[in-house]
């Protein structure tokens, strides 16, 4: 069963908008006196889902952790170990579910470990981009030029 409760203004408002003629819209609920100025029972609170603890990356790094929420084993790369524009694949049997791209550029993070569009990919800014849960499994990645 749904209950509609009306504050004072709002059936002032419904009021002033209908006719005097007019019969009330089937749906609308009747407000007893007594409920116009009986406190509203407080709402049982929603269940927030904390947001996820960043995990730990290093300005100029791109970080990925194998499980979501930035937990799991960590890789680490940095600009001086990778090439530019070229792919990098994770080691065989590794990927990762989150990210961290503190590289300053942007990162392609894809699904095949060939750096293959024909699979899923996406690219993160470069200027600070934390994602808790990759859409996929990350195998490969690319850093571009600004």
């Amino acid at each position: 069963m749904r209950t509609t409760v009306l504050t004072t203004a709002a059936l002032a408002a419904l009021c002033l908008l209908a006719p005097a003629s007019a019969a009330p819209p089937a749906a609308a609920a009747v407000v007893a006196p007594a409920a116009l100025t009986a406190p509203a029972a407080p709402a049982a609170p929603a269940a927030q889902a904390a947001p996820p603890r960043l995990g730990s990356c290093a300005a100029g790094e791109l970080c990925l952790w194998a499980k979501p929420g930035f937990t799991g084993a960590r890789q680490v790369h940095e600009l001086s170990g990778i090439d530019i524009e070229s792919c990098v694949p994770l080691p065989a049997g590794t990927g990762a579910q989150a990210l961290a791209n503190r590289t300053g550029r942007p990162v392609t993070a894809y699904q095949s470990a060939e750096c293959a569009e024909t699979g899923e990919f996406e690219t993160y800014p470069g200027g600070g981009t934390w994602v808790p849960q990759t859409p996929y499994r990350v195998r490969a990645f690319k850093v571009w030029e600004n």
